[in-house]
């Protein structure tokens, strides 16, 4: 053997230079001779910068790493769990909440129009200049004529009130999805002056009606006659029963054709003309160009404005949900905090060392700063996976649960949706994870300031 190798084995059983050399093998295994080699080293600092290094180092603990080292590293690993937690959390409910507001919006899109165009009092004099005038936007694909009243219904002892649209059943498959949820018969059954209405469910189960039953139509324009004035009274036959879906239009519409409609109601043609967009989002858009561009006395409303309440209820509820559950991520982000100043208190003596050797205070600074990043970085990386995972799986998850609990989250004769719907979007997601990001950046300034701020001489005293 070698004088050279036996002298280095002796060091390495006595420690010294041995020992620092087993201590500081770098991730790809290759040996650091001394701390000044990390600076010095034109070579590694080619390969990687040492803050960069040296924050990796401290971030991980070896399998040497002493039992605070250890602990250190696992309290790293908790803040790394709670941003990931906090992060996919977040995913997870915003989806869910995007996925119920996806599914009643087109709930309702299967009922009403994208844009309706309407008179502001009686009949449209002449309707198919309208729809002419609007079918010239680009936008715009199909378009259908209605008429729209209140009125009562009744069977036996029943009475209920419902809106009355008078529809063209060739031209409404256009512009709404309503002849697809139509049980019972169709609506091709709706034919000029035979009467024929199709019914919500919920309205028809109250009547207590089915298809080929009567019912009673009562307008609320009455009849002047010498002993006064009396409601105008038509019976109509329910040819069939459609279920939307939605609560609201399933217990108070009734459709009838336009003709009988326009009859019955005595306003002598159709009341509006309902739209359909390519883009059912750019519809406040389309509907205030037409508003430009139609002739005067008309109204335009698209599909949000109609339900502007609802709609506002469920981005309010969404936004305050989204900060409350940031939370998670803000706790995660202070669990970071205490963990870099733990580990600045735990590496005075390596700081000193490094300021020794000629290490400056931005540098010091950017190690804790990089060892932060990194949890922050892999929080977020690890949150934004398992959220999206999820997201994207729980028609496969939910059941899974549904069956080890032996519960049904949504029963389906309660609610109408007995699925659990997302819709992840990149709107939502992006947002978090800059955001997390940028929090849990902004937690490592504080304690790498404290570190670039040591003092070589005190650290080394008492060592």
């Amino acid at each position: 053997m070698r004088p050279s190798k036996r002298l280095a084995r002796r060091a390495s059983r006595r420690g010294g230079v041995g020992r620092w050399r087993r201590a500081s093998r770098r991730p790809w295994g290759r040996p650091v001779q001394s701390p000044f080699d990390l600076i010095a080293s034109p070579r590694l600092r080619l390969k990687l910068p040492y803050e960069l290094a040296i924050g990796l180092r401290y971030t991980r603990a070896g399998r040497r790493a002493r039992r605070r080292n250890g602990f250190i590293s696992f309290i790293s690993g908790i803040s790394m769990a709670s941003i990931a937690l906090g992060v996919m959390a977040l995913i997870v409910v915003l989806s869910v909440m995007n996925g119920f507001q996806k599914e009643v919006r087109d709930r309702m899109l299967s009922v009403l129009a994208h844009v309706e165009v309407s008179a502001l009092g009686g009949a449209i004099e002449d309707w198919q200049a309208v729809e002419r005038a609007a079918r010239t936007h680009p936008e715009v694909q199909a378009a259908a004529p209605y008429v729209n009243s209140q009125g009562l219904f009744s069977s036996g002892d029943v009475v209920r009130g419902a809106l009355v649209r008078g529809i063209e059943p060739a031209a409404e498959p256009k512009v709404s999805d309503i002849a697809a949820r139509v049980r019972g018969g169709q609506l091709a059954d709706l034919r000029p002056g035979e009467y024929g209405v199709v019914l919500g469910a919920e309205l028809a189960r109250a009547l207590g009606v089915r298809t080929g039953e009567k019912v009673t139509l009562i307008a609320p324009q009455g009849q002047v006659t010498p002993a006064g004035v009396v409601p105008r009274l038509k019976q109509f036959t329910v040819t069939g029963v459609f279920e939307s879906g939605h609560y609201e239009y399933d217990s108070s519409l009734a459709l009838v054709h336009l003709d009988d409609a326009a009859r019955l109601f005595r306003t002598g043609g159709p009341t509006g003309v309902r739209l359909k967009l390519a883009d059912m989002q750019r519809a406040p858009r389309v509907a205030a160009e037409l508003a430009k561009t139609l002739p005067a006395g008309l109204l335009v409303r698209d599909w949000s404005r109609q339900n502007r309440t609802w709609f506002a209820a469920v981005q309010v509820e969404k936004r305050m949900m989204g900060i409350i559950l940031f939370l998670i991520v803000l706790v995660g982000a202070f669990g970071l905090v205490s963990t870099l100043v733990m580990t600045v208190t735990e590496k005075q003596s390596d700081i000193a060392i490094l300021r020794t050797l000629g290490a400056s205070p931005a540098s010091i600074m950017g190690i804790f700063v990089v060892q932060g990043a990194i949890i922050g970085v892999l929080g977020v990386v690890f949150g934004v996976g398992a959220g999206l995972a999820i997201a994207n799986h729980l028609d496969v998850i939910v059941p899974v649960i549904e069956r080890i609990v032996g519960a049904q989250l949504l029963p389906k004769e309660i609610y109408f949706i007995s699925s659990l719907p997302s819709d992840p979007r990149a709107g939502d997601i992006v947002p978090i994870a800059v955001l997390s990001l940028v929090l849990s950046l902004a937690a490592t300034l504080y304690p790498s300031w404290r570190a670039a701020r040591t003092r070589p001489a005190e650290a080394l005293r008492y060592e």
